[in-house]
């Protein structure tokens, strides 16, 4: 079977072609396509099972995005030198290809199916993310799976005022609002991003900028269909119904759903009431009566929930736990819980609960984050755990989930965003989510804040979140935007929207869209009360802890930093890391240096503030440039006939010379001066030929009363002034003596200086 590639292409708005390419790779499967811009290419392949399992109640979709690591020359660092488990990174983009799918799926559909995006080339400049949803669609879009539309997900970053789509990787290290987008030709389905205090109205004209380059991208994948000539989906088999059934469902539990609905009860109360009637209606029913019934009685009696609920919200401006559609949940924190942690926190918001705790540590703690074309590491992270106690289940622990993984970057960028520029500690910050009943992530932001301010972060602002939901309806257009939504009304509603942010302006976002057709209208609605519920919240924030603590906690780590000059660092590490070694041994403190811009950034860190200074002041020692006339305190290190080696900085030694230690003529140092004493010095000088340390003692004496001056020992003639040959061995003999001396003070001189 011979290869038969098509492909189509459309341009970015800055000139870079992007090719969508099917028909030679992975043909086998029921869609596959290539998506290139510049050197990076991604393959994206959709296979689906023709019928769903027996009993499947469910649309089983599984999308796994991972970047091979040949694709950037590189081989996997792990111990099997394979890609194992996707990483973090991974799971975040494949949630978000994962998030735009999902509803372009028939509602009754329920055949397996998985989507696979792989990196097989990377470029440094191109930013895979942006493209993978893109790729996805298009593989979808030339198989025969039932999907209702197309779609495609560009990113939209500012940059000096300017929003530029899937900008470059060096364009996005300048930008100050960066958000994933994804939308059909008509309606927006997904946002995602973060930014730096960015107002509603900037959100809006994002979202917008995206949309007008997502219907160029969904064209450009009709265009590649009709070329492939996919002209039919497989079929849908129609859901079984039954008008008796429905009636009867109707009638015994209309109107207790209802009852049930606006009774205003807590969670359990409220799902137990409505567990209890379901028990109630399937007990009507004998033993004759056929399964498809039974399970159609139980689709049914979920639709009435949903509807009922709907309607109730809209008609009466009722909502489940008896709140406003604007009120926000009875709000409780408490800052310093823990005694242990550096900084703790416990944010309660009605049935949802946080217990946070930020953790400082060195740069030994920063976090690895690798992909297949870069490698750095992290000195803030947040991890969000969220156990099954917190819903009153019973489930394994089998490590963070991807719904956990998802939610924890949301909390992390947003809090990211006003921590301090260089800050000297690593930062890891956990939340574990104790009571869940809606919006935990939002719980993790806010409970975080009050954490970092806690633990004596020097955290400019507070970051509070709310989750927004929007309930609306076909036949009538009737909408309403309900704040810090519950998790029935998630379940209930048409979006779920959440918003981070200081009291200036949005730092994260995360939307998901389940209806066609959300005007522009509302989603301006929708934020302008996120906002007034963003600061409902930090209100409470600001009274439960107003600035970051200005001392850290008795038991936390303290870390002083030492700028040095470049040619200092080989003199702090020490031969084979001999000194930076002793440094950590002898005062217990940890030590670490890097180069930075050409200067050697030193950083020490104890929790025991003695520790830190005895560091400090060794380092200092070691770096300080010895000045001429200055005084040192002095440790004698060895004496010898002609004088005594003194050590009078870190790493600092000089020779005390016999004639300065004293104005009184010394044949010799016994009784004098004993090695480990100590004893006053004053640099005086320096030798211009060797550089060596001229170091006296008898400076800082008072000169004895009637002291003459020592003549000073003539200087030796030059060879050619020292008479003929013939005396050379007269003068031979004569000077050795004075040369073995002075060779010897040379050898112990330039010993001393190594």
């Amino acid at each position: 079977m011979m290869l038969n590639p098509i492909s189509v292409s459309f341009k970015l708005d800055d000139g870079r072609e992007v090719t969508i390419e099917t028909g030679k790779l992975a043909r086998q499967a029921d869609g596959a396509v290539t998506v290139r811009c510049g050197n990076a290419i991604l393959l994206a392949t959709v296979v689906a099972t023709t019928e769903p399992k027996p009993g499947q109640s469910f649309f089983p979709l599984t999308v796994d995005y991972q970047e091979k690591f040949a694709s950037a020359g590189r081989i996997p660092g792990s111990f099997f030198k394979r890609e194992g488990r996707i990483s973090d990174y991974e799971v975040l983009i494949s949630r978000l290809i994962d998030r735009a799918l999902r509803p372009l799926f028939p509602e009754n559909y329920f055949c397996e199916v998985q989507v696979i995006v792989n990196l097989i080339s990377n470029d440094p400049e191109v930013q895979p993310d942006a493209l993978a949803c893109l790729a996805a669609s298009a593989a979808l879009a030339v198989s025969d799976i039932p999907i209702q539309e197309i779609i495609s997900e560009v990113r939209v970053s500012r940059i000096n005022g300017n929003f530029i789509v899937n900008p470059t990787t060096t364009q996005l290290q300048e930008s100050d609002m960066d958000f994933i987008i994804a939308a059909t030709e008509k309606n927006i389905m997904m946002v995602e991003g973060e930014a730096k205090e960015c107002q509603e109205e900037d959100m809006i004209i994002a979202i917008e900028k995206a949309h007008e380059a997502i219907r160029v991208q969904v064209k450009a994948q009709e265009e590649l269909r009709a070329k492939v000539g996919v002209t039919a989906k497989r079929e849908v088999a129609a859901p079984y119904e039954n008008e008796e059934i429905k009636n009867k469902v109707e009638a015994f539990a209309g109107a207790r759903v209802l009852e049930i609905s606006r009774a205003g009860t807590g969670k359990h109360e409220r799902s137990g009431a409505f567990k209890t009637l379901k028990e109630e209606l399937m007990a009507t029913f004998d033993e004759e009566t056929p399964e498809e019934d039974i399970a159609l009685a139980k689709r049914v009696y979920e639709d009435l929930m949903y509807y009922t609920v709907r309607n109730m919200i809209l008609d009466e401006s009722r909502r489940l736990d008896g709140r406003k559609l604007d009120e926000v949940r009875p709000l409780e924190m408490e800052t310093d819980i823990l005694p242990s942690p550096h900084g703790s926190a416990l944010f309660t918001r009605g049935e949802t609960q946080s217990l946070t705790t930020a953790t400082l540590g060195t740069k030994n703690d920063e976090m690895l984050i690798e992909t297949a074309g870069t490698s750095e590491y992290k000195t803030f992270y947040l991890h969000y755990n969220f156990p099954p106690f917190s819903t009153g289940e019973v489930k394994p622990q089998r490590g963070p989930s991807r719904r956990e993984v998802g939610h924890g970057n949301l909390a992390k960028r947003s809090l990211e965003m006003m921590m301090p520029k260089d800050y000297p500690y690593t930062v890891r910050v956990v939340s574990d989510i104790l009571e869940s009943n809606g919006s935990s992530s939002m719980a993790t932001v806010c409970a975080g804040s009050l954490a970092l301010m806690d633990a004596g972060v020097p955290y400019a602002k507070h970051v509070g979140g709310v989750a927004m939901g929007l309930i609306s309806r076909a036949d009538d257009g009737k909408w309403a935007v309900l704040t810090d939504i519950l998790g029935d009304e998630d379940h209930l509603g048409d979006m779920d929207f959440k918003v981070t942010g200081t009291r200036e302006g949005i730092c994260g976002i995360q939307m998901d869209i389940k209806v066609d057709g959300l005007s522009m209208d509302v989603m301006r609605s929708a934020l302008e009360q996120a906002k007034r519920g963003r600061l409902h919240i930090l209100e409470a924030m600001y009274a439960c802890i107003p600035v970051y603590r200005e001392e850290l906690k008795p038991h936390a780590p303290r870390i002083e930093q030492l700028i040095i000059d470049r040619e200092f660092i080989g003199a702090v590490i020490g031969p084979g890391g001999k000194i930076i070694q002793e440094i950590q041994r002898e005062t217990g403190a940890e030590i670490n240096i890097e180069e930075v811009n050409n200067t050697g950034v030193v950083k020490v860190f104890s929790s025991n503030g003695e520790s830190l200074r005895k560091a400090m002041n060794w380092i200092k020692g070691i770096v300080a440039v010895p000045e001429i006339g200055e005084t040192y305190d002095s440790v004698v290190k060895s004496v010898m006939p002609y004088g005594a080696f003194v050590e009078f900085m870190p790493g600092k030694q000089g020779l005390l010379h016999i004639s300065e230690v004293s104005w009184k003529r010394l044949d010799n140092l016994d009784g004098v001066l004993n090695e480990g004493d100590n004893i006053k010095i004053k640099l005086v000088g320096l030798d211009p030929k060797t550089g060596k340390f001229r170091l006296s003692r008898k400076v800082l004496m008072e000169k004895p009363e009637g002291y003459v001056e020592q003549p000073e020992r003539p200087e030796r003639p030059e060879r050619s002034d020292r008479g003929d040959r013939g005396d050379r061995g007269d003068r031979k003999g004569g000077d050795r003596p004075f040369k073995q001396r002075h060779n010897a003070e040379k050898k112990a001189e330039d010993k001393t200086e190594e």
